[in-house]
């Protein structure tokens, strides 16, 4: 008895696997595991040149890291096949030279994002054609279960050219969105601002992490109707131009020439949620003139890696989504996966997410350095619902930043909530009684 004719099941399976793939008259050494082993081979290469030479890199270095290795893995089958099997797959050695010299010129040249723009309009046909005769040759050379391995790979390859062709088309006819506002150049690069109401003092808003101005529509119109309120976008995302990775102080920098530029009286009231807390913050300790009050709605603490036990580890993982954001959203993967709108889906979206997200660390210690508005008013707001560990008892330090503050902590909000959700309307309470403060001379009430 061979170790195939077990009664095993197991056995019986992979001794099917590795024996009878084989026409009958021909050896019966198998591809199978050759094929097998040469994909894994590839996948493992691909992780591990994410997490190192990949990890925190740039577009280009990111997919042309994932393409080597997959092309290294299809040189692998074709010598493996060649070698072990009766089942030579020599056809593999043109997606492993197609994919592998592709992936290497990202890595060495990594093109600007003009240039992968424009191969988005080559690579999704070549890849598709190249699926295509892959798909020939595996039903002309390739008989037997190790179909199984290979058309599945094939068919992701498709599925990534289709994508990628629909996303490349998609951002060349996107219609450009209506804006009340206007685009000012802060000095190489232009931002957009949208301004409402009429009355001082102004209200800034500053969005979260990846989001842009369009995130205040809830909030926007209730504060207009009072005072001016002016909603913007930052670098790389919504309508402003793209500006690479910026730390805080060059947040801050473009902010101030903006509101200069457009003309908008200071001092200012500034209103962040999520992640826009410290960038008003580091706006605060850098024009502390320009400041008249603050909201802080579910404001990212400066100390969130030490008083979040679980952010962390949450900033870890997120961290390699963001570095993977622009090439999933390169091949239209970006927005289904996550479920974002289009607009947040985009090549350029994704690259100004990865960018925030990278150098939200630096901004937090930047964002430290404010230490006191004195008695300016300043209201901070909670979302006690569904909050992380520590988050509350983080939350309440902020108020310390004023002699003129309040603390509101909504037991029922969520951090979602506050600003497109039905705690929107306390939102801009808060917004209005700093507001109202402000303009008296008074305490909050």
């Amino acid at each position: 008895m061979t170790p195939f004719t077990s009664a095993n099941p197991f056995a019986r399976i992979l001794g099917g696997l590795l024996m009878n793939d084989s026409p009958r008259g021909t050896s019966s050494r198998s591809p199978v595991l050759a094929i097998l082993g040469s994909l894994v081979a590839g996948a493992a290469l691909a992780v591990a040149l994410f997490f190192t030479v990949a990890s925190s890199g740039s577009e280009p270095v990111v997919t042309g890291s994932v393409l080597f290795a997959f092309g290294l893995g299809w040189a692998v089958m074709a010598f493996t096949t060649s070698r072990f099997s009766a089942q030579p797959q020599a056809w593999t050695a043109v997606p492993a030279a197609f994919l592998g010299f592709i992936g290497l010129g990202l890595i060495v040249f990594q093109p600007g994002p003009a240039v992968m723009n424009l191969l988005s309009w080559v690579w999704p046909p070549a890849l598709a054609v190249l699926a295509i005769w892959m798909v020939i040759q595996v039903r002309s050379h390739l008989p037997g279960r190790g179909r199984w391995l290979v058309v599945p790979v094939i068919a992701t390859l498709l599925v990534f050219a289709i994508g990628g062709g629909i996303a490349t088309v998609s951002a060349a006819t996107a219609v450009a969105r209506a804006g009340a506002g206007k685009m000012i150049d802060v000095g190489g690069h232009r931002l957009y601002i949208e301004c409402t109401g009429s009355g001082g003092p102004a209200v800034i808003l500053q969005a979260g992490l990846g989001a842009s101005s369009s995130s205040w529509v809830g909030i926007a119109p209730a504060v207009a109707a009072t005072t001016t309120v002016c909603a913007y976008d930052r670098a790389g995302h919504g309508r402003s131009d793209e500006a690479g990775p910026q730390d805080g102080i060059a947040l801050a920098i473009d902010l101030h020439t903006l509101l200069e530029r457009a003309g908008v009286p200071r001092p200012y009231i500034l209103a962040a949620h999520s992640s826009g807390g410290p960038y008003v913050r580091v706006f605060a300790a850098q024009y502390p003139d320009e400041v008249a009050g603050m909201v802080l709605l579910d404001s990212q603490p400066d100390d969130a890696f030490t008083a979040l036990p679980n952010y962390p580890g949450f900033y870890a993982n997120f961290r390699t989504v963001a570095t993977l954001s622009p090439s999933l959203a390169r091949i239209g993967l970006l927005g289904p996966l996550l479920g974002l709108s289009a607009d947040e889906s985009t090549v350029a979206a994704a690259r100004g997410g990865r960018d925030e997200f990278i150098s939200l660390p630096m901004v937090l210690r930047q964002s430290a350095a404010l230490t006191s508005i004195g008695n300016r008013p300043l209201i901070v707001v909670t979302a006690a619902a569904e909050s992380d560990p520590g988050w509350v008892a983080a939350q309440e330090r902020l108020p310390r930043l004023s002699t003129a503050s309040v603390h509101r902590v909504l037991a029922a909000a969520t951090h979602n909530s506050l600003i497109s959700g039905v705690d929107a309307g306390a939102s801009s309470q808060a917004i209005l009684d700093v507001l109202a403060s402000v303009r008296a001379g008074t305490a909050i009430r």
